[in-house]
């Protein structure tokens, strides 16, 4: 393989055109195709990255996976169609980054990574927020210990739009807060309780508040909403010294804040401290990473495929939940 990998896109919407800025970018690949439904989306890509009439353009994905010397995908269609797409990808020996979720069936994850493996070819899922700053600094911290005993964790992941059509708030927004919140633990959750809301479209909740419950008793909570006009992307963890915020939209994004109780219940040594972080772009590190996978040959040990089986399968188990009314589920692991 030359040091460049070849990659075709699948998927050019608000998400993959993200993805091929950083892809360009990149001295380490080399875009060959780009596929999209809409040829309408095809030529505006065109013109807006100035793109060499060398690069394959198509409305067939089945005619970008034929070519000669490819190397790997990288797909951002809707959920519905990974299961199909990364199958294919996989049986032509290629790599696949692919977005988040890997599907909507914990069965349909499971078989994807396990045919990844039957193939010896890599499958990374573009779970950006575990190539965060904050959220690598935030890992650091809760593991050191500062926070003390942890306490309980809370997160909210609310806006006016976008609202989507092909799934719920939960499944669209819960996926980043359980990655987050499972990545600084160190654990993944073993039964978890939803609720939604729905007064937008029938059939999908675009308000939900759900429990992730840990083996080793932390809980924590999550508001997820599309109909929220105070927007917030907010993430934290209390321990018995301190709190471990992370606020996206802060311009201080992860900071501790100090502080704990005398014998009398009296707050004492209260603070404010600032992390300072590097200045990276996560999806740029997204696509260091999954090239560093392709060339090594070597399965990522950040966000797996089998990593993003295990979140769907959190994601159906919170599903069941809200369906029985917030009933308590636990999470049977499925060979992972």
């Amino acid at each position: 393989m030359s040091e460049q990998s070849t990659i075709a896109l699948f998927g050019v919407g608000r998400w993959g055109v993200h993805l091929l800025r950083n892809f360009l970018q990149h001295p380490n690949a080399r875009v060959v195709a780009i596929v999209d439904p809409c040829l309408e989306q095809l030529e505006s890509i065109a013109q807006r990255f100035e793109l060499d009439q060398r690069i394959f353009f198509t409305t067939q994905w089945q005619d970008a996976l034929e070519l000669s010397g490819l190397d790997a995908v990288a797909i951002t269609t809707p959920a519905t169609t990974h299961h199909e797409l990364i199958t294919a990808a996989l049986k032509q020996n290629l790599h696949v980054l692919a977005a988040k979720p890997l599907t909507l069936s914990a069965a349909e994850s499971i078989q994807l990574c396990q045919l990844a493996e039957q193939q010896q070819r890599q499958l990374v899922i573009d779970h950006t927020y575990l190539f965060h700053p904050a959220v690598i600094r935030g890992r650091e911290w809760v593991q050191s210990g500062k926070l003390g005993k942890l306490r309980y964790g809370y997160a909210t992941r609310s806006h006016l739009s976008p609202v989507r059509t092909d799934v719920d708030a939960l499944w669209d927004l819960a996926i980043h807060d359980i990655a987050i919140l499972n990545f600084w633990l160190g654990e993944t959750p073993c039964q978890v309780e939803a609720k939604g809301s729905t007064w937008l479209q029938k059939g999908l909740a675009d308000t939900v508040w759900a429990t992730l419950i840990y083996p080793s008793g932390f809980e924590a909570r999550l508001h997820l909403s599309w109909l929220n006009p105070d927007k917030q992307r907010r993430s934290c963890i209390v321990g018995e010294n301190g709190s471990l915020i992370f606020d996206e939209l802060a311009q201080e994004q992860l900071t501790v804040q100090w502080g704990r109780f005398d014998e009398k219940f009296k707050p004492i040594e209260q603070s404010r401290e600032i992390l300072e972080l590097p200045n990276q772009e996560p999806l740029y590190q997204v696509c260091s990473h999954f090239l560093e996978c392709v060339k090594q040959n070597r399965t990522s040990e950040i966000s797996s495929g089998w990593l993003g089986a295990e979140l769907v399968q959190t994601l159906v188990a919170m599903s069941e939940s809200m369906r029985e009314g917030g009933k308590a589920i636990e999470i049977l692991k499925q060979e992972i």
